[in-house]
């Protein structure tokens, strides 16, 4: 098998363990593998942003400017966004290189076992949507390919309105922005939402806010990388 990133063959290891129980096999090779960051350490337990104050600054202004209760209990994030992570998505997501995703499976799914086991048996995955003219541009939706990652049933219970990209906006524009989702059908049960990236949180936050006004008792948000 080849690297997804870089195409070199991958060789698998070899050793008693491995004859034993068969490994699974890589998608990245190790030099790859090494140059993206796992996020480890002290971290907001709202955002999953690194740092050592139990609710980041950036959460703590959430809760000042809003006066409505959060409607997203917390997102965990898998990955930091560094050079190497921004070139593999940007090729995944704006290129259309789908396979790539793959990569991602082990450490998206090993980050759900850790942070959200606890949740009942009767949780979904949503994926965050995208709108009819980005899904035309892309071909597929990254965030469906994550929440398919997860051992739990999907729902596409949301439908997003056509807007500029949220990479081309500023902070303030993002935060202020009015809420491009609507719901295509109610849900009683807790909710996930899949999503590559958490940079201000205001897309999961809308998202979120539409769940819980039609009947979603609980919104927890599991991304790739924490921006």
């Amino acid at each position: 098998m080849n690297c997804l990133w870089c195409d070199t063959t991958i060789i698998p290891e070899v050793s008693w363990k491995t004859i034993i129980r068969l490994s699974k096999p890589k998608h990245l090779c190790s030099s790859c593998a090494g140059q993206l960051t796992i996020l480890k350490g002290k971290r907001c337990r709202k955002c999953s942003r690194l740092s050592d104050e139990d609710v980041c600054p950036d959460c703590k202004w959430w809760a000042y400017h809003t006066s409505q209760e959060d409607p997203l209990i917390c997102n965990y994030a898998v990955f930091s966004y560094n050079d190497t992570m921004q070139e593999i998505v940007s090729r995944w997501k704006y290129r259309g290189d789908y396979c790539l995703g793959k990569a991602f499976q082990d450490d998206y799914r090993r980050a759900f076992e850790q942070k959200f086991s606890f949740l009942p048996k009767e949780t979904v995955v949503v994926p965050i949507p995208l709108s009819d003219e980005r899904m035309d541009e892309r071909g597929f939706n990254q965030s469906r390919m994550l929440a398919d990652f997860l051992p739990l049933k999907t729902a596409e219970i949301l439908s997003r309105r056509h807007s500029e990209k949220q990479s081309k906006r500023t902070r303030r524009q993002r935060v202020s922005a009015a809420n491009p989702f609507h719901m295509i059908e109610n849900i009683n049960n807790p909710v996930i939402l899949a999503d590559d990236i958490y940079t201000t949180g205001t897309t999961l936050r809308h998202a979120a806010a539409v769940l819980k006004k039609y009947g979603c008792p609980a919104v927890y948000a599991l991304t790739l990388i924490r921006g």
